[in-house]
């Protein structure tokens, strides 16, 4: 799973091909600790299609207030660094990829 901070966000993010679903989180976050098991099967599903980053709203706030971060855990999607959505909240594996998927299906 790929960690975002200040450091790779411009490479990883802004300069990708590839869109990017950015799982937006903290440590202290029960809903956010229930996502990450999801977050990470549903990363085997888009393999090519989405690159899936994590990133801790503790340690880059700047970027989470970038993207304008007010609930957590917040799943934003981007293409070239620009957010075409977002999904906020926690949701069972099958909700997420069918709001995934309808999200994928406008870009």
């Amino acid at each position: 799973m790929l960690e975002l901070n200040a450091e790779n966000f411009e490479t990883e993010v802004t300069n990708s091909e590839t869109p990017v679903i950015i799982d937006f989180w903290a440590s202290w976050c029960a809903p956010c600790q229930m996502m990450g098991p999801i977050f990470e099967e549903l990363s085997k599903d888009y393999t090519g299609k989405l690159k899936f980053a994590k990133l801790s709203t503790e340690e880059s706030p700047d970027l989470a207030s970038r993207f304008n971060i007010t609930g957590i855990p917040c799943l934003v999607i981007t293409k070239q660094g620009k957010e075409i959505d977002r999904i906020v909240g926690f949701a069972p594996k099958e909700t997420m990829k069918e709001k995934i998927d309808v999200i994928l299906s406008k870009i």
